[in-house]
Parts: structure tokens; C-alpha cells; sequence
């Protein structure tokens, strides 16, 4: 309840609609109370006197009250789907913005199918909570309350009988909404598991046919899925228990009810219009009992939603703003002073004591084997990882100094998989300059040799691309990400390992466009191929999360064992450097 309670603050901007939706409610539940209490009039005064008049001044009454009723039924539902659906929206949105600007370690320490869930799933099963709650819950307990009361006036002699009915109906729908909200937890812990597999399947789907593993995936979505039917059931069935055991209650006490009447009336002491009055008030007990007991166990389904969705909105993001953040941007000079990281506090560091000097305008090569942890290096410098010791420093401060939009403002960073959006590809571009002109776009695209496929497209780069650029091949892909790399013109140019998939003659006209556009920009290629960095200012070589020689092509080939070692076998597998 606590979590269900912090998220009150995103119904505040709609808290009129929420006021008025149970007010309008209340009007419909005050019409449909006074129904029976004319009934009985009519039967009692109207039809055992054979006055017609009364009759029909009592009819015209209770279609009054029936269109009023209505209007407020009307109302309700327009003012409790305003405030649910905009509450939900607003929640949404910060779940969004919120994992945006989670670090990998946040994202990690979720998994994508946990957050998935959080968007979709977790949402609207508060937003049903809070509408149910608006429209429902209101309604009944005030037809409970109000058709108690009403008996008390029009039937006191039946009264007893509700004794007896409405705390057996009380403690039926307390014990079921308590187990209720315990097996939907559990459900909801295998749709996370179903999400992940899900999205690990649509990722790999291209490995699993490769490797003709179809059978054996499909075997263990069944198993979850299996699973997931399974914690379904035997929520459902605990739900669906609440209404024959409340049917049952119910009927028990109608039967009672009509046998006291029935004595009474024989014995004159009240009339049948009483006992119609009250037949018609214990079945609006009933309901009312019922409809608080779905709006319950909706609230008991939400409860762990609602947890989950502040785990994540409370979750502290690892990679934030210092105070007095520097608001200049950077202009290129890096420095690694005894950097050390892991990925888990506990595990085997990745990096270990890297250091290393860049000057503005230096091209810097990173090599080394596949896991030595090249690719971990540069991606300290946008801070998508935050050292564990050591410092980094660009332009002689440490980089937390500065402000993380600045900072990244400055870099241009091509990832080693190629990310590309369902998008135009000039929309994918400009995520590297917003305003970029078409210019600028097409020196893009020259200088990434994009622009010789790309011009062979009908619509160019208003081409829109699938779900994970599908419809490019991935040399295509990885020019994308260099042009849109190159288009902000940045500080600091990160490539990494982005020619993998790129011809010999592509990768020599991309090298000889880096060096001439971008001379002042400080460059980091990372590469598993020599030929990509072997013309770099400076080359280091990566063994092992450790720094092993660092120096010129020419300087490592007289003096590191291990840069020889890559250079001989590159040379023998290829025959050219």
C-alpha cells in the first residue's frame, strides 16, 4: 500500500475529475436506492388502495429518478476515465524518461523484460485499479451503507436477517481479496520471465535459425508459458470462488427472509410490499458487497504493480551530475590515470590500472583481443560506465566535473553494433545534430562512403529503415553509424571497431576522410583489424584488461611481443597489412 501511496502525487493535476467522478456517482447510487422505497409505496398504498393517481404520480417519479441516476452514471464514467487514463499516461511517461537515463548497470540489475513490463503491463493494471476505484468503489459501499439504512427504514422487521448475511459476505470477500493479490504477485514474476524470453528470441531469432534451434526454443517458451497457465488458473479460480460463495449467502438469506415474511404476513404484522422492498435492498447489498470486492481485488492486483513501478522511478541512477558541474564543453585532451573497472564489485576487474595521454587532435588506435576490454575503455568516456578507481580527466579535469549533456554534446560515438531506428535515414542522423541541414547530412554520408548505397536508394535518405535496420546490410549499417557520428563534428570521435563489416577501399576512403575533416577532433578507433590503426599517432595495445605497450606502428613492431604476435597472425591469415 505505501507504493500505491507514493504514486499518488500523478493524480494531483487531475484531482478535480477524480472529486467529481464519485460525486456524480453518488447521484446514481441515491437514485437507485430510492427505486425500492417507491416500489413498495406503490404496491402498499397504491395498488392494495386502486389509486391509479398515486399509481402513476409514483411511476412518473421513478423515471425521474432512473434519467437522473443515468446523468450521474454518464458523468462518472467521464470524469473517472479522464483522471485514470491521464494518471497512467503521466506514469508512463516518467518510466520512461526514468529508464532513458538509467546507466547499463540500472538497466542490468532490471532486465529489459522487467521494464518492458513496467511500460505496459504494470501501467494499465494501476490504471484499471484507479478507474475501477473511481467508478465502483464508491458505488459500493454507498449502496451497501445506503440499502442497510433504507431496510432499517422501510423493513425493520426484517432487519435481523442481515445479522447474520452481511458478516459471513464481509469476511468471504476479505479472505478471497488477501489470496487474490498473493497469486497475481506470483503471476506477475513469470510475465517477466515470458517478456525476457520473448525479447531474447526476437533479438537472436537470425542464431537461432542458423543454428536450427527453433524446437528447442519453442520448448522453453512452453515451459514458461506452461508456467504462466498454470499461476493464471489458480489466481482466477480463487477470483471466480467470490461470486457463487456470495450467491450462496445471499440466497440462504432470501430464503430466511421470505420464510420470516411470510409468517409475518400471514400474521398481519407487516405487508408484502415490505418484503418485496427488502428482497430488492438485500440484492443491492449483495451487489454492492460485490462490486467493492472486484474493485479490491483489482487494488490487490495493482499493489504489486504499483511497487514495481516505484522500484523503478526510485531506482538511484549511478551515472549523475556532480554539484557545480563544468557547463563548458570539452575541447579534447584525455587522460587515464590508474583506471580500474568491473562490471560487479565483486567479479574480475575488466580494466585494470589503464593509463594513457591524449593530446587535442590525436588519433589513438585500440587493439587487442576479443574480451581484453577495448571497448570498455571508450565507453568510460561518455560515462556510460563510471570508473571503480583510478581518474579520467579531459581538458586537465576529472570528467564527473562536467556535465553529463555537455560531455556527450562533445563526443561522437559510433557503437560497436550498429543501432539504427525504425526511421528515416535522415532521422537517424540527426541523432547526431538535431539541426543538421541536408548539407551536412550528405558531407555525413560522403565522408562514411554511405552516400554510394544511399543515393541508390527511389526516396535516399528519406529511405525509412525496419526494426533494427533489417533492410541494410551490415556494412550499410555501420556506415550509418559512423555518418551520424561524423555530423556533429565532435571533440572527441569514437569508433568502435566500425569497418568490421566494411570493405578494404571503403575503410581506406573513410580513414583518409577522417584525417582530413576532422583534424582537430581527437580520435579513438578501436579495432581488431591492424590496418584500421595502424597510421594512428598512437596505438594501444590492450591484453587482458591490463595495458601490455602503447606507442606508433612502427615503434611496436621493433618493441611489443604481443602487438608482433597480432601483426604476424593477421598477416599470415590475410597474407596483407
Amino acid at each position: 500500500m505505501k507504493a500505491t501511496w507514493k504514486l499518488r502525487k500523478y493524480i494531483n493535476p487531475y484531482i478535480i475529475f477524480a472529486i467529481l467522478a464519485p460525486l456524480t456517482m453518488l447521484i446514481e447510487v441515491a437514485m437507485d436506492l430510492i427505486q425500492p422505497a417507491i416500489l413498495q409505496k406503490v404496491i402498499d398504498n397504491g395498488i392494495a388502495n386502486d389509486d391509479t393517481k398515486y399509481i402513476i404520480s409514483m411511476f412518473a417519479l421513478m423515471i425521474f429518478c432512473a434519467v437522473i441516476g443515468f446523468i450521474g452514471a454518464i458523468g462518472c464514467s467521464i470524469f473517472s476515465s479522464k483522471a485514470a487514463v491521464n494518471f497512467a499516461t503521466d506514469i508512463r511517461q516518467d518510466l520512461y524518461e526514468t529508464i532513458t537515463y538509467f546507466s547499463e548497470k540500472n538497466k542490468d540489475h532490471f532486465t529489459l523484460g522487467k521494464l518492458i513490463t513496467n511500460l505496459t503491463m504494470d501501467v494499465e493494471t494501476v490504471q484499471r485499479a484507479l478507474l475501477m476505484l473511481l467508478k465502483i468503489f464508491v458505488r459500493g459501499p454507498f449502496t451497501f451503507i445506503g440499502a442497510i439504512f433504507f431496510v432499517y427504514l422501510t423493513a425493520r422487521e426484517l432487519f435481523s436477517v442481515l445479522l447474520y448475511v452481511v458478516p459471513l459476505l464481509a469476511i468471504s470477500v476479505i479472505v478471497i481479496t488477501q489470496l487474490t493479490g498473493k497469486f497475481f504477485r506470483k503471476v506477475q514474476e513469470v510475465m517477466d520471465q515470458m517478456n525476457t524470453k520473448v525479447q531474447e528470441n526476437l533479438a537472436g531469432i537470425h542464431v537461432i535459425k542458423a543454428f536450427n534451434r527453433k524446437t528447442h526454443q519453442i520448448k522453453q517458451f512452453l515451459k514458461i508459458n506452461g508456467r504462466l497457465t498454470e499461476r493464471n488458473i489458480t489466481a482466477e479460480q480463487v477470483v471466480g470462488m467470490l461470486m457463487p460463495l456470495t450467491a450462496l449467502i445471499v440466497n440462504i438469506g432470501l430464503v430466511f427472509a421470505l420464510w420470516t415474511g411470510a409468517i409475518k404476513v400471514e400474521n398481519n404484522t407487516i405487508e408484502v410490499g415490505v418484503i418485496l422492498a427488502f428482497i430488492n435492498y438485500l440484492m443491492m447489498i449483495m451487489q454492492g458487497l460485490m462490486s467493492s470486492s472486484n474493485v479490491l481485488i483489482q487494488i490487490a492486483r495493482a499493489i504489486p504493480s504499483a511497487e514495481r513501478i516505484v522500484t523503478v522511478l526510485e531506482e538511484p541512477n549511478d551515472i549523475v551530475n556532480f554539484n557545480d558541474s563544468i557547463i563548458t564543453s570539452p575541447q579534447g585532451e584525455v587522460e587515464f590515470r590508474n583506471v580500474s573497472f568491473s562490471y560487479t564489485k565483486q567479479g574480475e576487474p575488466v580494466l585494470k590500472n589503464i593509463s594513457f595521454h591524449v593530446k587535442v587532435g590525436e588519433t589513438i588506435g585500440i587493439i587487442g583481443m576479443t574480451g581484453s576490454g577495448k571497448s570498455t575503455i571508450i565507453k568510460m568516456l561518455p560515462r556510460v560506465f563510471d570508473v571503480d578507481s583510478g581518474e579520467i580527466f579531459i581538458d586537465q579535469q576529472p570528467i564527473q566535473n562536467y556535465d553529463l549533456q555537455n560531455l556527450r554534446n562533445a563526443i561522437g560515438y559510433a557503437p560497436q553494433k550498429a543501432a539504427l531506428f525504425s526511421m528515416s535515414i535522415e532521422e537517424n542522423l540527426k541523432y547526431g545534430k538535431l539541426d543538421a541541414n541536408i548539407e551536412e547530412i550528405n558531407e555525413a554520408l560522403e565522408a562514411s562512403c554511405a552516400a554510394e548505397f544511399v543515393d541508390k536508394l527511389s526516396d535516399k535518405e528519406q529511405h525509412v529503415l525496419t526494426q533494427g535496420a533489417t533492410n541494410l546490410s551490415g556494412g550499410q549499417k555501420q556506415r550509418l553509424a559512423m555518418a551520424r557520428a561524423f555530423i556533429r563534428k565532435p571533440a572527441i570521435l569514437i569508433l568502435d571497431d566500425t569497418t568490421s563489416a566494411v570493405d578494404a577501399i571503403s575503410e581506406r576512403k573513410i580513414q583518409q576522410a577522417i584525417a582530413e575533416k576532422f583534424p582537430m577532433s581527437t580520435k579513438f578507433i578501436v579495432s581488431s583489424k591492424v590496418s584500421s590503426i595502424k597510421k594512428a599517432d598512437q596505438i594501444l595495445v590492450i591484453d587482458d584488461g591490463r595495458l601490455v605497450a602503447s606507442g606508433s606502428h612502427e615503434q611496436l613492431l621493433k618493441l611489443s611481443k604481443h602487438y608482433q604476435e597480432i601483426v604476424a597472425t593477421q598477416a599470415e591469415k590475410e597474407g596483407v597489412i
